[in-house]
């Protein structure tokens, strides 16, 4: 039996030709950049724009939860964590522009009311997309 043997190009290997070239390489990455440079405003616009959604949300809550204890008690809440304690909110949101809980603004009730939380506003500097001060909300 006679062995018979094989050049390595014979075997499928290229020679001197293997791999991406540089301009390949080039290509493909302009690409990707290209891709990037549409996406990457959109992605965080969109974060910018649930931040203030969340906000929305979150004082809408709150100050349907002082209303309820003042329906419940006859006051306003001393303070936020007083809806906490009372079981009127499992924890004081977050405020998801300044990314705390302790910057809310609060706002007293008109005179004869006995309480310290009438309304709650966002402590966030700066504003909203479309030009309203974020706490004004």
């Amino acid at each position: 039996m006679t062995a018979s043997f094989r050049s390595p190009t014979s075997w499928g290997a290229r020679s001197s030709g293997s791999g991406f070239t540089l301009i390949e390489l080039l290509v493909v990455l302009a690409i990707i950049a290209v891709l990037l440079t549409i996406a990457l405003p959109r992605y965080f616009g969109q974060l910018e724009a649930s931040r203030e959604s969340v906000l929305r949300e979150n004082l809408r809550v709150m100050r349907e939860t002082t209303q309820r204890f003042y329906g419940d008690v006859g006051r306003y809440p001393e303070s936020l964590e007083e809806l906490v304690e009372k079981h009127y909110l499992t924890a004081v949101p977050l405020d998801p522009i300044t990314e705390s809980s302790t910057t809310w603004q609060l706002t007293p009730p008109p005179s004869g009311y006995d309480g310290n939380v009438y309304d709650i506003h966002s402590g966030a500097p700066g504003v909203a997309r479309h030009g309203e001060p974020f706490q004004s909300f």
